[in-house]
């Protein structure tokens, strides 16, 4: 086979990337490890920066996001039993956030990947990178017990933080810079009608804990627990005990009670390697970079990337420019910098630390205070919540 660019990973980075691509007249082919199923059903958080909605509806790929997913103008911040409320729209202009599923929008582009015709190969093996700083490289892999070889001109690594694309750059190519968190996240998702319209943020001395939905039927909520927690010492009586003690407030709102249908332990770590490329390989998303949850960066930095590199691609192609593929890295870097720093901004505000002195501790209390009570602490919590606009 031959092709233009090669995707690897069929996540949001590269089926937006391949999507991108096809409007911009370049040929791609898109290659994922993993079951169609498996990409379609694998849950991650839903929310939707206002850039990353406008680049899927002007993709063409927004109508279900738009009949189906949750606009929101604000968000909550809960702490000394008391709810702040944040008007994102308000203070950004007019911008808001959208709550709607990672994997609908992955089953979106998916069924768009099909009726459009695009190659893209689910259930592949022993991928394996060549020639990288050639202008001839080639991907290699099984697909259906029969190796295969893909001559291409460039290379999209978008596998995610443990797929093989960064593993295949030399490690003296790389920098990388990492924050491994002392606290996990416990997630749930219930069978339950949300009782709030936007998310709620709760610091509360037992431990951080996040009301969110994932529709007018789901709750997804989120409870700080340790790394290594065992699910075993965590029953669902347990659970929503905690919840409702950590959401208490003077209001008397709770999250409602329901069967709860998926659990589990996230890990809060930060990651960037630099630079994001290295000769025909580029890399986006999960691949380059990694941010804690709580500031719901991950998705919307991944379309950020793919954004760069299909117009740096189609420069390529259309005009015989490579200065924008040259400044990929630099150009995505300084937006992944300061996504790393509101994250770590908003992950350090609002889990309590336990291994830490109650100095500390007051510190954080004292910064939610100022932000719920100064316009300008809020708006620039909201500015990055809603995402930046994009520089193009």
């Amino acid at each position: 086979m031959r092709t233009q660019v090669v995707i690897i990973g069929a996540g949001p980075a590269g089926l937006l990337l391949s999507h991108l691509l096809r409007l911009a007249g370049v040929a791609s082919v898109v290659l994922e490890s993993r079951s169609r199923e498996h990409c379609e059903q694998r849950i991650r958080a839903g929310v939707l920066e206002q850039g990353t909605v406008d680049t899927l509806t002007q993709a063409g790929l927004g109508s279900r996001m738009q009949r189906e997913g949750l606009v929101h103008h604000g968000i909550e911040l809960l702490f000394e039993r008391t709810r702040h409320r944040i008007d994102l729209t308000a203070l950004t202009g007019g911008r808001a956030i959208t709550v709607y599923g990672q994997h609908e929008v992955v089953r979106d582009m998916i069924a768009a990947a099909i009726d459009h015709q695009q190659p893209l190969y689910f259930d592949v093996s022993a991928v394996s990178l060549h020639d990288l700083t050639t202008d001839k490289p080639w991907v290699q892999f099984t697909h259906e017990g029969i190796a295969q070889r893909i001559d291409c001109e460039f290379i999209a690594g978008c596998d995610g933080f443990h797929g093989i694309s960064r593993d295949s750059i030399p490690a003296a190519a790389l920098q990388t810079f990492e924050r491994i968190y002392p606290y996990a996240w416990l997630g749930i998702l219930a069978h339950a009608a949300p009782t709030c319209d936007e998310l709620v943020y709760a610091h509360h001395e037992r431990g951080f804990a996040l009301f969110s939905m994932r529709s007018p039927e789901l709750t997804r909520l989120y409870l700080q627990c340790r790394p290594d927690e065992d699910l075993a010492q965590w029953p669902d009586q347990r659970v929503w005990a905690e919840l409702h003690a950590r959401f208490d407030n003077a209001d008397g709102w709770l999250p409602a009670i329901g069967e709860i249908a998926q659990k589990g332990v996230t890990p809060m770590r930060s990651f960037v390697c630099e630079p994001m490329q290295y000769g025909r390989l580029f890399l986006a998303g999960d691949a380059a970079h990694i941010v804690p949850p709580t500031g719901a960066k991950g998705m919307n930095l991944a379309v950020a990337d793919v954004r760069v590199l299909s117009k740096a691609l189609a420069a390529h192609y259309r005009d015989g420019r490579d200065d924008l593929l040259a400044a990929y890295s630099s150009t995505c870097l300084a937006r992944v910098w300061r996504a790393e720093h509101f994250s770590y901004f908003m992950t350090n505000m609002l889990h309590p630390s336990f291994d830490d002195t109650p100095f500390v501790n007051r510190l954080k209390l004292s910064e939610l205070r100022y932000v719920a009570r100064s316009d300008a602490a809020a708006r620039m919590l909201a500015e990055n919540y809603v995402g930046l606009p994009f520089d193009d």
